[in-house]
């Protein structure tokens, strides 16, 4: 039985923003800057509806991860083990084939080894997945140097990219782009002949995080210590002085009562109200702005369909239209905000992997010594690894990468929402539970992923 402690009062709103970034910016250098983007460049502005339905479908299935970490003050992987204990090796599996698939590094690599001049890109790859786990091994509180990257790297690139969207583009590119809302095409409705279903599923998956990484939005709501999450824990730096210590996962709990309802319902509403914002309109924005600009200045090019050759077209042709350091600059931002995407993720995907090691480790029990900052860092490294193999390997193509992986992730989300559906409805008290509409929500979500995945099978087969 858990122990029992008040449920805290709402904090200001103000001082909720964090999390949402953080998942925002997951999506970034998958969906959003590559993935929607090539499909518009290919395709044009009549898929944009599903980058909307993609985004919306996320935000309700975040919200229901939220919700069981607000309550319990615990990650959904501990409620999860405690319903299905074999489900921590299929998180640790399906997270590391997942995302350790190094297509977003590669891509701004790429990129960047564009802007000088450089053939190959593998090393500058290397480079980047060995930078990344320096940054990540000497802050000395993980979640805050992330936050801090990443809030920077938005606060930049979304208005630079807005400017140049708007500069470029024409009224009848906007026109189109509102048409796409509805899934009117260039002669097609919603989908358009000859798009490959794997591409249109891997940017649908990643409208916004994708896979198991949106699962981290209740490590994330403990690591800011909203609602119950404010008696969890903290996971170490690599280099504190905190060695093997004592570990506690599991969440507390708090008396059901009238005022801790009504605490809950405060707090359920700014967390709401602060995710819509961030991460579903700012998502919405950012997919519209960086696929009007790709339609605008790339469509009807020849090349754009090797690999990612349209962001570098795209760079091209804003120099050619404004001014040459401009064209430069687009994909200097670019590469940037695909490597803050791969650090994110390194860090998201290595806190599932820890975790499930350590939930596995307890087995069952409410406190144990482990090193939990050990295992996080061996999963960076080990990540970091992996990608450097494959790029010695010279499989290095970044959409190839993209899309493979991100295929793998709708699959996952498919588990995922079901899990965390089946959660909701054991654990959580039926006053907290979600109402029938987003039931429903939760249903279809599930539904819509399993039918895509089930497509692309059939497809590839």
């Amino acid at each position: 039985m858990l122990e029992k402690k008040p449920f805290p009062k709402p904090i200001a709103f103000k001082k909720l923003f964090g999390p949402s970034f953080i998942i925002l910016a997951l999506g970034l250098g998958s969906g959003e800057i590559i993935l929607w983007p090539y499909l518009a460049a290919n395709h044009g502005l009549g898929i944009v509806w599903g980058a909307i339905l993609g985004i919306t479908f996320q935000y309700f299935m975040n919200m229901e991860i939220e919700r069981y970490a607000l309550i319990k003050g615990e990650s959904v992987f501990v409620g999860i083990h405690r319903l299905f204990r074999p489900a921590v090796y299929w998180f640790i599996i399906s997270t590391f084939i997942g995302f350790g698939l190094p297509g977003i590094i590669a891509a701004s690599a790429k990129v960047m080894a564009s802007v000088f001049g450089l053939g190959n890109f593998k090393w500058l790859a290397i480079l980047f997945l060995l930078l990344i786990g320096i940054i990540l091994s000497v802050g000395k509180t993980v979640y805050k140097v992330v936050e801090r990257i990443t809030k920077t790297t938005l606060l930049v690139g979304i208005p630079f990219i807005f400017l140049l969207a708007v500069v470029i583009s024409t009224k009848t590119d906007w026109l189109s782009l509102f048409n796409g809302v509805i899934g009117k095409g260039d002669n097609f409705w919603f989908l358009p002949e000859g798009i490959v279903l794997a591409s249109f599923l891997a940017a649908f998956a990643y409208s916004g995080a994708g896979g198991n990484l949106n699962l981290t939005q209740s490590i994330y709501i403990k690591e800011k210590g909203y609602g119950m999450g404010i008696y969890s824990q903290k996971i170490s730096s690599l280099f504190s002085k905190k060695k093997e210590e004592e570990i506690k996962l599991s969440g507390t709990n708090f008396e059901i009562s009238e005022e801790n309802i009504g605490y809950f319902k405060k707090w359920w509403k700014l967390i709401s109200i602060e995710h819509a914002f961030v991460f579903w309109f700012l998502g919405i924005v950012s997919m519209f702005l960086l696929m009007l600009l790709s339609y605008t200045t790339t469509h009807g090019l020849t090349g754009n369909s090797e690999d990612i050759n349209f962001v570098i077209n795209e760079g091209i042709i804003i120099g050619r239209e404004l001014f040459p350091f401009i064209g430069v600059l687009f994909l200097v931002v670019v590469s940037i905000m695909l490597f803050q995407t791969q650090l994110g993720i390194m860090d998201s995907t290595s806190r599932i992997m820890a975790e499930n090691v350590a939930i596995k480790k307890l087995d069952g029990r409410e406190k144990g010594k482990i090193n939990l900052s050990k295992i996080y860092y061996f999963f960076i490294w080990g990540q970091i690894l992996f990608g450097t193999i494959l790029f010695l390997f010279n499989i290095s193509e970044p959409r190839t990468l993209i899309i493979l992986g991100a295929v793998i992730n709708a699959f996952a989300m498919f588990i995922h929402v079901a899990l965390v559906f089946w959660l909701n409805h054991k654990e959580i008290p039926k006053v907290f539970r979600p109402n029938w509409i987003r039931k429903i929500i939760a249903i279809v979500t599930f539904l819509f992923f399993g039918f895509f995945s089930l497509l692309v099978l059939l497809d590839k087969f």
